[in-house]
């Protein structure tokens, strides 16, 4: 197997568009888990932005992530983090995450970066990277990015919580207040915990809601 390059993606890598929706799919299915479905004409358009990232080994896609700019260049968010079955387990979600953030604070150095997930991974990355857990009211007000949440399964829980508390977490990193020692919040016990808790409020919240209809 060749070695895995990461590169920002150009026109050259249209091709890979439709294996990317499919590895992006297939993941959320595996992993029981809500997630906004991409189509293949989108991740074209980010790649034509010059606001995606792909891994390759050779001809073989490896991983891909995208940048999305939202509130006129006031925040970007990394999405569609994903690595292909057979390049698992081997540190590259990191690898592309570091990259995807690094090129988006050379492209966006004023903007803050945030983001919003379930995967406990993807938050341990973010950690490292400095990002902070914070409260829905500190992401973005546009309602273009909460649009894209429409075909995530738990998409129900987040309007009944008008957008302001999901399943997801949100997460934020604002180079204004960049620390010189990074604070060590994360703890995987801790934030597993913490997790439970938040889903199954949120699961009973629902059903009240539903029962009251």
């Amino acid at each position: 197997m060749d070695k895995v390059e990461i590169y920002i993606a150009d026109k050259s890598h249209f091709h890979y568009a439709r294996e990317i929706c499919e590895v992006i799919s297939d993941s959320a299915k595996v992993r029981g888990t809500g997630i906004a479905r991409r189509t293949p004409e989108y991740i074209k358009t980010k790649i034509r932005n010059g606001n995606a990232i792909i891994a390759l080994s050779g001809d073989q896609f490896a991983g891909f992530c995208y940048i999305e700019v939202w509130g006129h260049e006031k925040y970007v968010a990394h999405s569609g983090l994903i690595v292909h079955p057979d390049f698992r387990n081997q540190g590259l979600a990191k690898k592309i995450k570091e990259f995807t953030f690094n090129h988006s604070l050379k492209k966006y150095p004023t903007s803050k970066v945030f983001g919003i997930t379930t995967g406990l991974a993807v938050m341990k990355i973010n950690s490292d990277l400095g990002y902070k857990p914070v409260t829905f009211s500190e992401l973005t007000d546009d309602p273009k990015f909460w649009a894209g949440c429409q075909t995530c399964t738990n998409y129900d829980i987040l309007s009944a919580k008008e957008h302001k508390m999901c399943l997801c977490t949100g997460m934020l990193y604002d180079p204004a207040k960049k620390e010189k020692k990074k604070e060590k919040w994360y703890n995987k016990k801790v934030l597993k915990r913490l997790k439970k808790i938040k889903q199954t409020m949120l699961t009973t919240n629902t059903q009240l809601l539903l029962w009251k209809k």
